[in-house]
């Protein structure tokens, strides 16, 4: 099953349409109960500067080609950011893929010893939908143990989603859940043909009822910056930020390496879990696969 781009459009455009007050955007109220929440199709039109008629094809997905000027307009007139826009200029343009899945991801030698070498804070690296690629010691003491784990398991949304351990772990849970929804809906705009990805989605929508509620939101969101709080069970509470670093050469790869406040309480319970967790060698070191 692969992503019904044209369905996929329309809903998104929707969502976005229903969170926009006219208010909010100087339009006039005319009184009367709405049918729909928030903007009307012809109001959206009006701000975006294009015809009703071409807006409602755009919406109906009735073809895909659009062009950039359109596309601008439309994003600007329903405020979308950066990763918003690039999911709707997916979507809405001719797909040119070959239907074929992609292969499986390898992670260079060089990548893993900049892994081990940043020993003083978690980083991992995480491949299309979510599919933890390496990891170095101190991302496994704190999330998981990933090379435990079978390699097709080794996935962040289905551990998030599915495995109780993790599920205790994030102390916004619900919060981490909707991030990875709105993550795997702007990876599989990316990659509306990847079987594994679709039904990822398929499995956690049906056995996970708030993964299911957050992809009804349409929510898009790039994982490039911010904060987590964990509830560690050997340490306490850990308070990190993280930053992702995407591969220039391969973009579906991306380094998510944690942050620390210096002389904080979760640089102190960082370190002991640092101490406590045990080092292999880098010779069997953090292999997927």
């Amino acid at each position: 099953m692969a992503l019904d781009r044209r369905a996929e459009l329309g809903e998104f455009l929707r969502s976005r349409r229903a969170r926009l007050r006219p208010e909010e955007l100087g339009l006039p109220d005319y009184g009367g109960r709405r049918r729909v929440p928030g903007l009307r199709r012809e109001e959206l039109a009006r701000l975006a500067g294009v015809s009703v008629d071409h807006y409602v094809r755009l919406e109906q997905g009735r073809t895909l080609h659009f062009s950039e000027e359109v596309i601008d307009a439309v994003a600007r007139a329903l405020r979308l950011d950066a990763a918003e826009r690039e999911h709707l200029a997916r979507l809405a343009r001719p797909w040119s893929g070959t239907g074929a899945p992609a292969g499986p991801q390898t992670v260079r030698p060089g990548l893993r010893r900049l892994l081990d070498t940043a020993s003083d804070v978690p980083a991992y690296i995480v491949g299309r939908g979510t599919d933890v690629l390496a990891w170095n010691h101190l991302a496994a003491a704190l999330v998981i143990d990933f090379g435990a784990l079978p390699p097709e398991e080794r996935n962040l949304a289905r551990l998030v989603c599915r495995d109780e351990g993790m599920r205790a772990l994030y102390e916004d849970w619900p919060g981490k859940v909707a991030d990875v929804a709105a993550y795997l809906r702007l990876d599989a705009s990316r990659h509306p043909d990847d079987p594994r990805l679709a039904a990822l989605v398929e499995e956690l929508s049906a056995g996970t009822p708030e993964f299911a509620a957050a992809w009804a939101e349409q929510r898009v969101r790039d994982k490039t910056h911010g904060r987590y709080v964990y509830l560690h069970p050997v340490v306490g509470r850990i308070d990190l930020g993280y930053e992702t670093l995407r591969l220039p050469d391969d973009p579906d790869q991306a380094l998510v390496a944690h942050t620390v406040e210096e002389d904080s309480p979760s640089e102190a319970a960082l370190r002991i879990l640092a101490t406590l967790a045990h080092r292999p060698a880098p010779s069997s070191s953090h292999r997927a696969g």
